[in-house]
């Protein structure tokens, strides 16, 4: 006889490969008992004192690319009226944070303004984003992407600005005292000369320095301190700073290894159920990103809309926004699952083409439904019936947005040392995984193993190390083998230790 849980598993690989939608949407909650609902789910947003709901409003899709017979500020109204309370935005988005500034001006949000309430601000997490790494000097760095919509953006602290402008003030520069974002991202962080733009001065911070990256101006107008000559009012105008990421997941690790002082606490990142078919973000990044207790927003959980109707690239224009609940060949309710069961994401952002009175074809309603789901709401079985099901959309091709070659890839940086008189030192830096978790590190000296090291989450510069005696006679070779838990295996070059 099957118990309940056995026939739980069996409904839900069946709606997964169901080729119709009706049979999906017989699965769904009563959308009277969503109504009666007290309150939404939500979950620890790692160490920035919130509790997150487990949906989050995006700011694309009709936000940023409206079409004409829809109304953004509707939606971001109905997101509230619907109790979430985590809103995204950015610099990049168009018309997308002046959509949100008119919605706020709806609901009492815009300091200064008669029945401005402080209270119901305090509630929501607002997040925009920047994508112009450096805070002062030269824009023009090679392999450095500084981008801004308008001409109002030039610096980092420009971007800051106009963002609590068009979103609490005149869009023209003017932002009422008491206007805040409660994170500033830095936008899609792409690679190493990204990274370094964005680090520069941080650590040895000089006012009179020709250049300043963006960290250690968001961390003035964090703390309300002017160590960049840059915030001379001593402004307090974000609470947190973080990134975003869609591409490479090493990059990625590498910003938040080289944080010292724990000043990024948030991150942005894709994930969704062919992430594994990449460089995949779920067995790389995150893992990191957890370990140091950042609070952690997935995106692209379609895929950016390549799951159903859009194609494998970029959005830009309203035709590209996808306006329907699912599909008949693949049931939306499993993909948003997948994302929120991969450990370490505390919730989604996914922007919205259309509202509707009617719940069934809202997707509003309906992705904040299935978004009501536990950390381990899905076994591992069911986790890849859903890889399975999306991985023959668009010949799993999706990912447009992400490294497409992945897999376990050996340690790094591999190299060796003495350790006092009698002992050698082996030290080395995180290997990439692929479809499986790292577990272990061997260490093999010539045709023997000499240990081994747990794999836990690098998340600094510091790397893994082993000592071994040195031996007593002739020349020796190291390698360091990396293994998954899965069993395979990747190594490393042998080094020779006379």
């Amino acid at each position: 006889m099957k118990t309940k849980q056995d026939k739980n598993v069996s409904r839900r690989r069946f709606i997964i490969t169901s080729a119709t939608a009706a049979v999906g949407m017989t699965l769904l909650p009563s959308m009277s008992a969503f109504k009666t609902r007290q309150s939404l789910m939500t979950r620890s947003f790692g160490r920035l004192n919130h509790e997150v709901t487990t949906f989050g409003m995006g700011g694309q899709a009709s936000i940023q690319w409206t079409p004409d017979d829809v109304d953004p500020v509707a939606i971001i109204l109905k997101a509230f009226d619907k109790k979430i309370n985590y809103f995204d935005t950015s610099n990049l988005y168009g018309p997308s944070q002046m959509n949100y500034g008119r919605a706020f001006r709806k609901i009492g949000l815009i300091p200064g303004l008669t029945g401005y309430n402080e209270g119901l601000r305090k509630s929501i997490f607002l997040t925009s984003k920047t994508h112009i790494r450096i805070a002062k000097g030269d824009l023009k760095v090679e392999g450095v992407g500084n981008w801004t919509n308008g001409e109002s953006g030039s610096h980092t602290i420009d971007d800051v600005k106009r963002s609590l402008s068009q979103i609490f003030g005149n869009g023209k520069g003017f932002y009422p005292e008491g206007a805040y974002l409660d994170m500033v991202l830095l936008h899609s962080i792409n690679n190493k000369a990204e990274v370094d733009a964005a680090y520069e001065g941080l650590y040895d911070t000089d006012s009179k320095a020709e250049r300043i990256g963006a960290l250690a101006a968001l961390r003035d107008y964090r703390d309300g301190t002017n160590l960049t000559g840059l915030n001379p009012k001593e402004e307090k105008l974000i609470r947190h700073i973080g990134f975003s990421g869609h591409y490479d997941a090493g990059v990625m690790m590498d910003l938040i290894q080289r944080d010292r002082d724990n000043l990024v606490e948030g991150m942005l990142v894709a994930i969704n159920a062919n992430d594994k078919l990449n460089f995949n973000m779920q067995n790389n990044v995150i893992p990191v990103a957890a370990a140091k207790n950042m609070g952690i927003i997935g995106m692209k959980v379609f895929a950016d809309g390549a799951m159903y109707t859009k194609g494998a690239h970029w959005s830009n224009q309203p035709s590209h926004v996808v306006r329907q609940v699912g599909s008949s060949d693949l049931p939306f309710r499993p993909l948003i699952e997948y994302s929120l069961t991969t450990p370490g994401i505390n919730t989604l952002i996914i922007g919205i083409g259309q509202i509707s009175d009617n719940p069934q074809e809202c997707q509003l309603t309906q992705n904040i439904e299935a978004a009501q789901i536990k950390p381990d709401g899905l076994s591992e079985a069911d986790r890849e019936s859903v890889e399975q099901a999306t991985a023959r959309v668009k010949e799993g091709k999706t990912n447009y947005f992400q490294i497409e070659k992945g897999g376990l890839t050996a340690a790094r940086n591999v190299k060796t040392g003495k350790a006092g008189s009698q002992h050698i030192r082996i030290t080395w830096d995180t290997a990439f995984a692929g479809s499986s978790p790292i577990e272990t590190y061997e260490i093999w000296r010539n045709d023997t193993k000499a240990g081994e090291v747990k794999h836990i989450p690098q998340t600094t510069q510091q790397p893994f190390a082993f000592e071994a005696p040195v031996a007593d006679t002739g020349k020796n070779e190291y390698k360091v083998v990396t293994v998954d838990r899965k069993g395979n295996r990747a190594e490393t070059e042998k080094i020779k230790v006379i």
